[in-house]
C-alpha cells in the first residue's frame, strides 16, 4: 500500500478521537525548554484569566516539546502498522522524525541488541536467548496468519494436519487435500522472517518445510501465490485482498473475531522490542509507546486490521 494511502487510512480511524494522549511526555526530554517556576506559572495563568490549577490540568504537551528522531528496524509484516504509526506520530509531533526500515524480524531484534536502532519490530515472540540479552518483548498488537491459494483453487478448507502435511512434503498434490489433480507449489518466507518463524512454530514444522520458493516479503508472497496455479502461501491477516483466495482452517475463517475467540489457530504477536524495559528508554521512545497504548493508539491498531492488546 502506498504511503499516502496508509496515512489516509490511519487518519480516518483517528478522526473521531481527541488528541492529547501523550499529555506531558515532552516535559521530560532533554531538548525541551526549562519548566517555569510556580510563581511564573501563576502569573501567566492570571494574565490569561485562568487559575493556576486550570493551567496545571490543561493536558496536552505542546508539539514543540518533543524533538528528535526514533529509529525502527524489522519485520516486513509490520510495515503497514509501523508506517501508519510513524505518519500519525509525526503529524502529532512535527519536530519528531520516525524512521522505519523493513528487513525482517531477526534483523530488527539484532539492530536493537547492537544499538543501531531504538526499536526492533518482530512479528513473532522473542526467543529465550534474545530475552537473555536484555531485549524486552513489548507486544503492541496481535496478527493472524492467513493461508492463501491462487483464486482458481477449488479447495475451501484445510485441517491443521493437512496444512502441516502440505508444508512438510507429505501431501504434494491437491487431490489429496480435497482439490483437483494438480501439484502443490509451496510458497514461504525467507529464513529470519517472523511470519515464517511463527507459522512453523505453530505447526511444529521448523526446519522441516519443503518450500518451492522462499520469498523476502509479504508482498512478494501475495504476488507469487496470486500468479501461480496450484500455489499456497501464508501472509499477515491485514494484507489480504481479492488477488488471492483465503482458506478456512479447521472450518474457521481467518478473522479478527475468531482470533480473539481463540478458534483460529494461526496467530502471533506484533512485538516492538527494546533494549531494556520501556521505562529505561529515552523520552521520545517512551512517548511513542505511550501513544501506542493510548485510546488513539488502540484505534490505529484496529484501523490497519490488527487486534489491540487491550
Amino acid at each position: 500500500m502506498k504511503k499516502n494511502m496508509v496515512k489516509t487510512l490511519a487518519l480516518a480511524g483517528m478522526a473521531v478521537l481527541t488528541m492529547g494522549a501523550l499529555a506531558g511526555c515532552g516535559s521530560n526530554t532533554a531538548e525541551s525548554t526549562a519548566a517555569p517556576t510556580t510563581a511564573q506559572s501563576e502569573a501567566e495563568a492570571t494574565t490569561a484569566g485562568t487559575s493556576s490549577a486550570e493551567t496545571t490540568t490543561a493536558a496536552p504537551a505542546a508539539s514543540a516539546d518533543l524533538k528528535g528522531s526514533i529509529s525502527m528496524v524489522g519485520s516486513t509484516s509490520m510495515e503497514k502498522f509501523a508506517t501508519a504509526l510513524s505518519e500519525i506520530f509525526m503529524e502529532k509531533y512535527p519536530n519528531v522524525t520516525v524512521q522505519a526500515e523493513f528487513v525482517g524480524s531477526g534483523a530488527g531484534v539484532e539492530a536493537v541488541n547492537n544499538g543501531s536502532a531504538d526499536i526492533g519490530n518482530s512479528s513473532r515472540d522473542l526467543k529465550d536467548e534474545e530475552k537473555a540479552n536484555g531485549i524486552a518483548e513489548n507486544i503492541v498488537a496481535i496478527d493472524g496468519i492467513a493461508v492463501v491459494v491462487d483464486p482458481a483453487n477449488a479447495v475451501e478448507d484445510l485441517t491443521k494436519d493437512q496444512l502441516t502435511s502440505i508444508y512438510n512434503g507429505t501431501i504434494t498434490n491437491w487431490k489429496d487435500a480435497g482439490g483437483a489433480d494438480q501439484p502443490i507449489v509451496v510458497i514461504g518466507r525467507e529464513s529470519g522472517s517472523g511470519t515464517r518463524s511463527a507459522f512453523e512454530e505453530i505447526l511444529d514444522v521448523a526446519d522441516a518445510c519443503k518450500y518451492s520458493n522462499e520469498l523476502d516479503s509479504t508482498g512478494a508472497v501475495m504476488a507469487k501465490v496470486a500468479s501461480t496455479p496450484g500455489s499456497i502461501g501464508y501472509v499477515s491477516l491485514d494484507v489480504l485482498d481479492d488477488t488471492v483466495k483465503t482458506l478456512k482452517l479447521d472450518g474457521t475463517e481467518a478473522t479478527a473475531d475468531n482470533i480473539k475467540a481463540g478458534t483460529y489457530f494461526l496467530s502471533r504477536p506484533f512485538v516492538m522490542a527494546t533494549k531494556g524495559e520501556i521505562s529505561e528508554q529515552n523520552d521520545l521512545v517512551k512517548a511513542l509507546f505511550d501513544y501506542i497504548y493510548s485510546d488513539e493508539g488502540t484505534e490505529l491498531v484496529k484501523s490497519v486490521g490488527l487486534i489491540p492488546t487491550k
